[in-house]
């Protein structure tokens, strides 16, 4: 009798969407060699930009430590946004912000500085859960045409009283 018992009951709403894992370390990774072409590109605009004998080479050998950098802080967002939220279990600002701010740490710590650090965790923080939470986009949501915004931006005349419109007093 005790196979009688209706197990198909679940306590997950209906209107409420399942949370899909993130791969943490296929998207770390990915996010990793990302930042690393980044920072490539940084490298070679110091190295350009920079008065030194040693040539092209510069571009690794004299700031060659940037592109490291920029992978070690992309590979450290994406790793600890898809662990927190792995970890919760819901896709929201918060893991964004705490990838940054984990980013932002390790900012801080490059410059051998704790107060740096944890404000850096606390700026890029911020920054990120702002930007997740309006939608990933500075832009407003309602796109207004030129026309709408030259209206709203210029005074408007005020409506004139014509004395047809008035009605006689006699």
């Amino acid at each position: 009798m005790a196979d009688a018992i209706d197990t198909t009951t679940s306590t997950a709403k209906p209107d409420q969407a399942t949370y899909d894992p993130k791969p943490t370390l296929q998207y770390a990774s990915a996010v990793g060699i990302q930042a690393a072409g980044v920072g490539a590109l940084v490298s070679a605009v110091q190295n350009a930009l920079g008065t030194h004998s040693a040539g092209a080479a510069g571009f690794l050998t004299r700031t060659g430590g940037t592109i490291g950098f920029f992978a070690a802080m992309g590979a450290t967002f994406a790793l600890t946004e898809s662990v927190v939220a792995n970890q919760r279990q819901v896709d929201d600002p918060l893991n964004g912000a705490a990838g940054a701010c984990a980013a932002g740490f390790l900012a801080g710590i490059r410059a051998r500085s704790l107060p740096m650090a944890v404000a850096s965790c606390a700026v890029l923080g911020t920054a990120m859960g702002t930007l997740d939470y309006n939608g990933q986009t500075l832009a407003p949501s309602k796109a207004e045409s030129i026309e709408e915004r030259r209206k709203r931006f210029f005074k408007q005349p005020r409506p004139t009283t014509s004395p047809e419109a008035l009605p006689d007093a006699e």
